[in-house]
């Protein structure tokens, strides 16, 4: 079965997908449907926890989708430490395509479950934000939130 739940966050409405006790799916945008599941309750739970700097890496089980080359892209953001950032060229030498560093890009943008799999720790080589598809303004959120960590 498929359940989507949303809520108001500090970057304005999530709304969490869930299909088969696996996310599937956070989308920066306002749903009518909604429906409460322990999943989706959980999610919501460790976003809240991730934007009062309570929790520094999620525990979710994920169903991670797309080609191969996306899904390593996926794996390696995966591995990105709360707070650091990394450029498009360092995911692609981690994941063995050195010349592939538009590419992670591109896959980065077709990222279903954003926050989660951190795709908003990846800027550009020379420190500059690139690209995100929930909108430049989140992502420079999203890296304010984790840079300001006072633990």
């Amino acid at each position: 079965m498929k359940y989507s739940l949303c809520f108001s966050s500090p970057i304005g409405f999530l709304t969490v997908r869930e299909e088969n006790d696996l996310i599937t799916e956070i989308e920066f945008k306002k749903s009518d449907i909604s429906t409460k599941t322990p999943l989706l309750c959980e999610a919501k739970e460790q976003l809240t926890a991730y934007y009062n700097k309570k929790l520094f890496q999620f525990s979710l089980p994920l169903l991670i989708s797309g080609t191969e080359f996306q899904k390593s892209v996926y794996k390696a953001l995966l591995k990105i430490p709360y707070g650091e950032t990394v450029s498009y060229k360092d995911i692609a030498r981690e994941i063995g395509k050195p010349s592939a560093a538009r590419a992670v890009g591109n896959a980065n943008n077709k990222n279903k479950i954003p926050i989660i799999i951190p795709c908003h720790r990846v800027i550009g080589s020379n420190g500059s934000l690139i690209g995100y598809a929930g909108g430049l303004e989140i992502k420079k959120s999203l890296i304010e939130l984790e840079s300001n960590n006072n633990l």
